[in-house]
This record gives structure tokens, sequence and C-alpha cells, in this order.
């Protein structure tokens, strides 16, 4: 285990855990949302999760770059940049559901070194780093050793946006075979891959901030992360997450080329 990776992995688990605990306190509370130019929402309590997550990494790592989901990305001297997401699942947020979580990495380039995320809503956080293994609530994650695609969770956030490189037809194929199929996951849903919960997770769109952390947290867990072309990246635009047994299985389903 790399010393300097478990520092940020340690780093990255304290930065979540802080933002989860601010983005706790609006939680379910009375606020204006707001729509984003994108027509994706924005509430009082994103933009001030992010400001205080940024502060905070500021304040620990003032030579490192900031890139995040609210404001202008943060220029660094260090070569090393966090990725960050104050509340992933804002439109579960908004309504009450806790499936929403607190997404925080750091970076070399394309390279993600570290990774968590906090679901302060359900109790729950995990963090990972390159060569130190996925942690979950303070004990070693693993993905699932299902084989079996008939014996798989498989989840999506939205079914309804279904598009190049992912088809429709190619979404009901792998829901149909699988034993459980669900739409509503977001962030918690690549949990539940990590954690051994469910075996699949497919998202057409991904920005930076809500991929990154989860590439080490997958893999770490010994499970496989890519785009949907079959990528190892945070950075393809759209992703897929699923245990190692069935990654090939999963693509092809999907008509995704392995």
């Amino acid at each position: 285990m790399s010393a300097s990776n478990a520092s940020l992995m340690q780093a990255v688990h304290d930065a979540a855990a802080f933002a989860g605990a601010v983005a706790l306190r609006h939680y379910r509370t009375e606020f204006a949302v707001e729509a984003k130019h994108d027509g994706s929402p924005v509430t009082l309590a994103d933009r001030a999760t992010e400001r205080a997550l940024r502060e905070w990494i500021q304040e620990r790592f003032p030579a490192d770059a900031i890139q995040g989901e609210e404001f202008d990305d943060l220029a660094g001297t260090s070569g090393r940049t966090w990725i960050v997401d104050p509340i992933d699942g804002t439109k579960s947020f908004i309504r009450g559901v806790p499936l929403w979580g607190s997404l925080v990495a750091v970076a070399e380039g394309q390279r993600v070194l570290a990774g968590a995320a906090a679901f302060p809503a359900t109790g729950e956080i995990i963090a990972a780093a390159v060569g130190c293994g996925t942690w979950y609530n303070g004990h070693r994650a693993q993905v699932s050793e299902v084989t079996d695609i008939s014996q798989a969770t498989v989840l999506i956030t939205d079914d309804r946006s279904l598009g190049p490189p992912l088809s429709a037809a190619g979404w009901d194929v792998l829901s149909r075979r699988a034993a459980v199929a669900r739409t509503w996951a977001d962030c918690f849903g690549y949990l539940l891959v990590a954690t051994g919960r469910a075996e699949v997770m497919v998202d057409m769109v991904m920005n930076p901030w809500d991929a990154a952390c989860f590439l080490p947290i997958i893999e770490e867990a010994g499970g496989v992360f890519s785009d949907l072309n079959g990528n190892i990246t945070a950075f393809g635009g759209h992703s897929i997450a699923t245990n190692a047994h069935l990654a090939k299985e999963v693509r092809q389903c999907l008509r995704i080329h392995p």
C-alpha cells in the first residue's frame, strides 16, 4: 500500500464526510430550487456545500486545483486536481429521498488516485485509493461474486434518456435477463455495486465530478468501471460499473463491444 495514496484516501474520506455533513443540514428543509442552463436543478444546499468543501480543500491542500459542479475551476500548481460534486442526486435530495451523496476525488491528469462518496442520509461512506483497497464504513468492500446475469441486480439512473452508444433495446435485453432492474440510482447505484448489493450500474450522462470518485472505488473493490465504449476512464461522458465476472456479458447484452 502506497503511504501517499493511503494518505489521499483518508483525505478524500474526510472531505466527503465533511461535505455530506454540510449538505445534511439542509436536507428535508425548505429551500428554493433553481434551474441551471441545462435544465437540471440546483439549490442553496448545493452551492453552500461546494463552497464549504472548497474552503476545506484550500486550507489543507493550497497548491491543488479544484474542479466542481457549481463553480468555476480553481487553478493549482501541484499537478493534482480535486474533483467534487457537493450533492449528487439533487433531484432525490429535493424530494427527501435519501439516495444522494457527496462525491470527492483526487486526480493527476486523467489518472484518478483516490475517491470517496458519503451518503449521510443513510449513514454510509465509501473510499478507495489506488493500491489501498475500497473501504465501506471502516470495513473492506468487495463487489459481488454473481456470475449469472439471471441472478444479477442491474441499475440505471433514468431509462428515458437512452441513445448512442446505449440503445433502448440493449437496456431492455439486460434488464429482462436480470433478476432485478431498478431506475432510481444516481451515485447510490455505484455504492451498491462496490459493496456487492448490485452487479451493474449504467449512466448515459456523466460529468467528471459524477464519475471520478467511483473509478478507484469500483476497481479497488474488484470490479470494472469504464465508459460505455469499454474504455477504463472516468472522463468518457458516460459510465458502466460491474463486478468482474459479468463485465463482458453485460456489454454484450447492451450491444457494446467488450
